[in-house]
């Protein structure tokens, strides 16, 4: 929601967050702040980031870290019943040892950009700079928008991690700000995307296609590599993204089962659990993608041989 604080001409709008990582390395070029935006329209059945799912703040709750005070039970008027939890936060404000937290929250562009400015410095030393991630990001574009167009008048790079599944519209209020696009291209059949997805993959296709042509942004395409989804995914994939002419580099990300312990915590279930692939297969899914695409990335591969 907007607020009427009128700041260098713009209007200093409010956006929901649910994490800032500073100085990570695996965002985008030199060192950068990862602010991870709330709320994602697609429903991928291995997400390792789950609290980024719903827009609104979430209870998430550390059992091991309650120490037994029984504040909680004194403000809570559903009697903790993780099935009637509202998510009002009563309880997280009363809990002393932080085994009872909200996980999300509101800042304002100029409020996010005091942050990110903090380590102007690291960026400058390295060629980084900030990178919005999710979630879905581009679910908040005007905001974004906003808090880029600080960035950029200040000498921050901007790179935005997106599944592209928005329209169009919504990716073009970003651009004039934006240095880098990291696009997720998780399964080439669109039958497959929808029952992992939950989504159809068409307009995220599209979108890639788009973006890998706009004059002055650096195009990175990412897959995560599920076993039993997606092993065979890479000949298709890049047959398609090969050609575009702001094509950076490819990456291939190991799915990892970090999100399936945040699930409890956030009183959420996906319903299935799916293996990491081996290295071997993470080689040979290389292999291919190298066949048509000059540059491909596997930090995995990388630390692994």
């Amino acid at each position: 929601m907007p607020v009427n604080i009128v700041i260098s001409g713009s209007i200093d709008m409010k956006g929901v967050i649910f994490d800032i990582q500073r100085f990570s390395t695996h965002d985008g070029y030199g060192i950068r702040t990862t602010v991870f935006m709330k709320g994602c329209n697609n429903a991928c059945l291995w997400c390792h980031n789950p609290e980024g799912l719903d827009k609104k703040p979430q209870l998430r709750i550390y059992p091991v870290k309650c120490i037994g005070c029984g504040r909680c039970e004194t403000v809570c008027g559903n009697g903790l019943d993780p099935g009637k939890c509202n998510s009002c936060g009563k309880c997280a404000a009363v809990c002393p040892s932080g085994a009872r937290e909200m996980c999300g929250y509101e800042l304002s562009s100029t409020e996010l950009f005091d942050v990110i400015r903090s380590d102007l410095d690291f960026y400058k030393n390295s060629g980084g700079g900030v990178t919005f991630s999710g979630g879905e990001p581009l679910l908040q574009a005007d905001f974004i928008a906003e808090t880029s167009k600080l960035c950029r008048d200040a000498g921050i790079s901007v790179g935005i991690q997106t599944a592209g599944n928005v329209e169009w519209t919504e990716i073009e209020k970003i651009l004039p700000y934006t240095d880098f696009v990291m696009c997720d291209f998780k399964l080439y059949d669109d039958e497959k995307h929808k029952k992992y997805t939950g989504v159809s993959n068409k307009m995220i296709v599209e979108n890639i296609k788009k973006l890998g042509n706009v004059d002055g942004i650096k195009l990175i395409i990412r897959t995560p590599v599920i076993a039993g989804v997606n092993e065979d995914d890479a000949e298709n994939i890049c047959k398609i993204v090969s050609g575009l002419k702001n094509l950076d580099y490819y990456e291939i990300l190991r799915y990892h089962k970090f999100g399936l312990s945040k699930l409890e915590n956030l009183n959420m279930k996906f319903g299935r659990e799916f293996d990491e692939p081996s290295l071997e297969c993470l080689r040979e899914f290389k292999k291919t993608a190298g066949k048509y695409i000059k540059k491909v990335k596997c930090d995995p591969l990388e630390e692994g041989e």
